[in-house]
């Protein structure tokens, strides 16, 4: 089992906590992280673009001009691609960008991202973060003392409402609940932040 420091809110000493090995001790696979995020980042595309082709277009079918005797080109209709006003040839339609990604290749991911943080020393977990009453003032005093900086994900349960208050109105701060954890949202901040309550898969020691 590998073992993650626990502190106070204040940034005092406050044991250790043993997690485990399969998500926090795993040879990060950049390739499947690339993957899962790619996918990820692609179900959120709307795909609601579209474009009218030569049929859906408002226009006469009838002949431009004559076939013959005008010394251009025939032309059958102005609604073509190559008239102004005329169709889009292979613009795009609404689709959807949803990749098919394996449950095993999720979970790899982002066991690979929570490893990579934590090789690097940017996972801290909170004991408790004691707010009596919602304080972003008291928020930042205690991601100070945690040592945090830049980006930083709050990692939380719904049960922790004042901390999620607490913390909701700093821009560098993204409050995630633990059941939304992904690997694309952890690459994306410098810190994570757990509370013994939302890490995941925890066993405590002494």
């Amino acid at each position: 089992m590998t073992s993650i420091a626990v502190k106070s809110a204040a940034g005092k000493s406050a044991g250790t906590v043993d997690v485990a090995d399969n998500l926090f001790a795993v040879q990060p696979n950049v390739p499947v992280m690339h993957q899962v995020v790619t996918a990820q980042l692609a179900a959120r595309r709307a795909g609601t673009q579209s474009t009218k082709t030569r049929a859906e277009v408002s226009g006469t079918g009838k002949k431009p001009f004559n076939q013959k005797g005008t010394g251009g080109a025939r032309q059958g209709s102005t609604r073509a691609p190559h008239f102004t006003g005329g169709g889009i040839a292979h613009g795009p339609k609404p689709r959807k960008y949803t990749q098919r990604t394996p449950r095993k290749m999720v979970r790899l991911a982002l066991a690979s991202a929570l490893s990579d943080r934590n090789n690097a020393g940017r996972i801290v977990v909170v004991e408790s973060w004691g707010f009596a009453a919602p304080s972003t003032k008291e928020a930042l005093k205690s991601l100070a003392a945690l040592g945090t900086s830049g980006r930083v994900m709050v990692v939380v349960t719904p049960n922790e409402e004042v901390a999620i208050k607490s913390f909701r109105n700093i821009p560098e701060v993204q409050i995630t609940l633990i059941g939304e954890l992904n690997a694309y949202d952890i690459l994306c901040n410098d810190w994570i932040v757990f509370s013994k309550d939302s890490l995941p898969l925890t066993k405590e020691s002494n």
